[in-house]
C-alpha cells in the first residue's frame, strides 16, 4: 500500500486518509474511495493536495483482512460479525466461559503492528450474544502474504478463541456440622450454593448434612459419587487447614485422590480439589458460604463448562487473584473513621403502554387503595433513594398525577414505544454526576416493599468487586437491580425491549445475587387476570392481618 500526500488531480481511486467537509450536509469520510467527482469537489474547497492511500495489487483491504483473520481465530460457539472500518468482532453464540491462551494472543499480536486481536479476559463468563473479541487491522490495506501468515499462526493453535458452554450438571452438596452451627446457618449456606450453581445452568440434585468427622463425610461423598453426580461439593463447618484434615482424609478413605490444597486467590485460599474416578470433588472454602466472589467461583465455572481443572491450573491463578482487600489491612478512610455511605439513586420505569392489559394502564390500577406505580415509588423512596427518578412515556400526565406530592424527579422518554432499553437509557442520562449507583425498578410490581429494596442497597459495597446487585428468589433473578456508576456509560447506549439483560450476562462475574425468601421481587402485573388475582390476594392478606 502506498500512503502519502498526493495532488488532488492524481487522487482518483485512492482512499481518503482523513475526513473532509465539503459543505453543509456533505462530508467525505475517512477511508472513502475517491471518485473523479469527489476530487473536483475537494478542489472546489481550495485543496490542492490530500493525504491518501492507494491499495496495490498484492494488498488486501482492511475489512477483508480483518474478516479472514477473525474467521481463522473463531473456534466453537463463536460467530464473526460483518467486518467494517477494518474491524471484525467475534460474538459468543452460547453462554459459557471464554477460552483463550494469553501467550497465543500475544504471539499473534507480535506478528506485525498492523494486525491486532483484543479479547475479554480468558475464562471470563460470557452470555450468548456478548462480544468477546475484536480483530482490528490498523492501515487501510495490508499485504496478502501478511494476512496469510497471521491466519496460519492462528490456525496452528486452533481454536485460538472459543466459548465452552455451561451445561446442566447434577451437583451433590455435603454440608458438615459441629456444635454451635445452627440449622439457619446451614440453610443459608445451602441456599447460596443453589443460587450459585443455578446461575451456571446446573442444579443441586441432592444435599446431605453430616457430622464434621472423616467417616461421616466419607459415607456422604461415596453416596453422591455412586449416585452419579457430575460434581461433588463439600462445605465443612470448619476450614480445611491440612491434607490430613477431615475432608481430604474422607476423600482418600473412599479411594479418591486429593489433587491440590490451597489456591493463590483471596478470598478462596483454603479450597481443596480432588476427584474419585472422573468425578471432581471440591472442598469448598468457608468464604463461599456467602455469594461474594471467590476463587471457588472460578473453579466451579470451569467445571460447569466441562473444562479440566488440575493442580497446575490452580497454581496459575495468582495474577489477578486478589479479589478484595484483606480485612486486617486498614484501607480507605483512616482507622476509626467510617466510609461515607454511597449515594444511590432510584429509577422507576413507568413509561410502558401496558399492551397486554387490553386498554387500561396497569401502572394506574389501584391495589390496596394506591396506584401500583405509587406503591413501587414509595418502596424505593423508603429505602433512601436519592434522587428518585421516574421515567414517563405513555399517559405521562396521568402517571404524574398518581405520584403527586412525592419527592420525585420526572423524566420523559419520547421513544418509550421502543421498550425498556430506551426508558432505562433516559433514566440513567438524568442522573447526577456524584451518584455512586442506581436502583432500577419496574413500575408494575405491587408487592415490592422498602425492606426488599433496602436489602439490595445494603449489599452494595462501592469498593468491592460486585458492581451489580440482584435479588434472587427460588434461583430466579428479580427486581430492583442495583447498578454501580461504572456501568452508566454502557446503560446510556441501551435500546430495544430487553432492558439491561445483556449487560447482566456480559458482566456475570460482577453480579452479587442476594437471596430472599419473598417472591415479591419476582411478581409483576401484565394482564387483567393477573391484576384481578393480585387484588384478591392483597385483600386476603389484609384480612388476615386484621
Amino acid at each position: 500500500m502506498k500512503f502519502g500526500d498526493v495532488p488532488i488531480a492524481d487522487a482518483e481511486g485512492a482512499l481518503l486518509a482523513h475526513s473532509h467537509r465539503l459543505g453543509p450536509g456533505r462530508t467525505l469520510k475517512k477511508g472513502h474511495l475517491l471518485t473523479e467527482a469527489d476530487c473536483r469537489a475537494l478542489a472546489a474547497t481550495g485543496l490542492e493536495r490530500v493525504l491518501a492511500a492507494r491499495v496495490e495489487e498484492l494488498d488486501v483491504g482492511e475489512d477483508e483482512a480483518a474478516r479472514r483473520i477473525a474467521e481463522a481465530a473463531a473456534g466453537p460457539n463463536l460467530t464473526v460479525g460483518r467486518a467494517t472500518t477494518g474491524r471484525a468482532n467475534l460474538f459468543a453464540s452460547a453462554r459459557g466461559l471464554f477460552v483463550a491462551s494469553r501467550a497465543d494472543i500475544d504471539d499473534t499480536n507480535a506478528i506485525d503492528e498492523s494486525i491486532t486481536i483484543a479479547t475479554v479476559p480468558p475464562f471470563a463468563p460470557v452470555g450468548a450474544g456478548a462480544m468477546v473479541a475484536t480483530v482490528k487491522v490498523i492501515p487501510f490495506a495490508v499485504p496478502d502474504s501478511l494476512v496469510s501468515r497471521a491466519c496460519t499462526r492462528v490456525r496452528a493453535t486452533h481454536p485460538l478463541l472459543a466459548v465452552a458452554p455451561f451445561a446442566a450438571r447434577r451437583v451433590g452438596l455435603v454440608l458438615t456440622t459441629l456444635p454451635g452451627v445452627n440449622d439457619s446457618q446451614l440453610a443459608r449456606a445451602a441456599q447460596n450454593q443453589r443460587v450459585r450453581v443455578a446461575q451456571l445452568g446446573s442444579e443441586i440434585s441432592r444435599e446431605l448434612r453430616v457430622d464434621h468427622a472423616t467417616a461421616s463425610v466419607a459415607r456422604a461423598v461415596r453416596a453422591l459419587v455412586e449416585e452419579g453426580m457430575d460434581i461433588v461439593l463439600v462445605l465443612g463447618a470448619s476450614a480445611i487447614v491440612d491434607r490430613k484434615d477431615v475432608v481430604p482424609s474422607a476423600i482418600e478413605a473412599i479411594g479418591g485422590v486429593v489433587d491440590h490444597l490451597g489456591m493463590p486467590v483471596d478470598p478462596g485460599n483454603l479450597l481443596l480439589l480432588g476427584h474419585k474416578a472422573s468425578i471432581p470433588i471440591v472442598g469448598v472454602p468457608g468464604c463461599a458460604r456467602s455469594l461474594k466472589p471467590s476463587g471457588f467461583d472460578w473453579v466451579l465455572e470451569r467445571l460447569a463448562a466441562g473444562l479440566p481443572v488440575g493442580r497446575a491450573d490452580i497454581m496459575r491463578l495468582g495474577a489477578g487473584g486478589l479479589l478484595e482487600e484483606v480485612r486486617t489491612r486498614p484501607a480507605g478512610p483512616a482507622v476509626g473513621e467510617s466510609a461515607p455511605s454511597p449515594r444511590v439513586a432510584g429509577i422507576v420505569l413507568a413509561a410502558g403502554t401496558s399492551r397486554r392489559m387490553d386498554g387500561p394502564n396497569k401502572l394506574l390500577a389501584r391495589v390496596g387503595g394506591e396506584p401500583i406505580v405509587a406503591r413501587v415509588v414509595d418502596a424505593v423512596l423508603g429505602a433512601g433513594a436519592d434522587p428518585m427518578i421516574v421515567v414517563l412515556g405513555h399517559q405521562a400526565e396521568e402517571v404524574r398525577a398518581a405520584l403527586a406530592g412525592r419527592g420525585v424527579r420526572f423524566v420523559e422518554n419520547p421513544a418509550y414505544r421502543e421498550g425498556l432499553g430506551a426508558s432505562l437509557r433516559a433514566g440513567v442520562a438524568a442522573l447526577d454526576e456524584d451518584v455512586d449507583a442506581a436502583l432500577v425498578a419496574l413500575g408494575d410490581m405491587p408487592w415490592l416493599r422498602a425492606e426488599h429494596v433496602r436489602k439490595v442497597v445494603e449489599a452494595f459495597d462501592p469498593t468491592g468487586p460486585h458492581t451489580i446487585c440482584v435479588p434472587v428468589h427460588d434461583s430466579k433473578r428479580g427486581h430492583p437491580v442495583l447498578w454501580s456508576a461504572r456501568h452508566f456509560a454502557e446503560m446510556r447506549e441501551l435500546g430495544g425491549d430487553v432492558g439491561a439483560r445483556g449487560l447482566l450476562e456480559r458482566h456475570a462475574r460482577a453480579v452479587l445475587a442476594i437471596p430472599t425468601d419473598d417472591a415479591a421481587v419476582l411478581v409483576d402485573v401484565d394482564t387483567p387476570e393477573m391484576l384481578a388475582q393480585t387484588r384478591a390476594s392483597f385483600e386476603a392478606s389484609r384480612s388476615g392481618e386484621r
